[in-house]
């Protein structure tokens, strides 16, 4: 499954955006802007805090070229400052509600069945913290200590926002469950679903 992080960046360019030449920061701007906007969206929940996390990530990302050294693609490199801002802001708007549950439903809702179904309704019926969970368990792949680390919490914290994520599709989508792995698959508007659980 490919990434909409995962776009070329010449060597050349990020040289120059990392000496503060303002084409290759646009370039580099231009060329992530969508990918940056779309994660900010699907953990925020709203186009005002995506926007607000779009623009912090990137005076982020421009402020710390000279310390990225390669070891990743810069576009995943990209990515973890866009999770742990968009985890910051909906932090710092007090939406961070912790509701936590000391049980842990392991099983997920099978949405397989509903590969028709725009999911963005289902996005919108969820928590910001049990819907960022599941966006970037599900979707980018993080693990539950990768998102507690970025979160703050534990990964018992974040298994259990998973949880509730989980339960809630569950209810939205008649009960029903899943006994396969089933990660979310790109793009989310009309989407299909095949893969792993926690």
């Amino acid at each position: 499954m490919s990434s909409p992080f995962d776009l070329p960046l010449e060597a050349l360019t990020l040289e120059r955006g990392r000496r503060g030449d303002n084409r290759a920061l646009e370039t580099i701007y231009r060329r992530f802007q969508a990918a940056v906007y779309g994660l900010a969206r699907r953990i925020c929940g709203d186009d005002d805090a995506a926007r607000d996390v779009t623009h912090d990530s990137f005076l982020r990302a421009f402020a710390g070229l000279k310390r990225y050294r390669g070891e990743a693609p810069f576009g995943f490199w990209l990515r973890a400052i866009v999770a742990n801002e968009a985890l910051m802001h909906l932090r710092r708007g007090r939406r961070f509600v912790e509701l936590f549950e000391e049980h842990i439903d392991e099983t997920a809702p099978d949405i397989s069945s509903i590969a028709n179904t725009d999911l963005e309704r289902a996005l919108a019926a969820l928590a910001p913290l049990p819907r960022a969970v599941l966006w970037l368990y599900h979707v980018e792949g993080y693990t539950h200590a990768e998102i507690a680390q970025a979160s703050g919490k534990t990964i018992s914290f974040s298994k259990s926002q998973l949880s509730r994520a989980h339960q809630k599709l569950r209810e939205l989508f008649g009960g029903q469950r899943v006994t396969s792995p089933a990660p979310i698959a790109q793009p989310f508007v009309a989407i299909s679903v095949t893969g792993r659980l926690p």
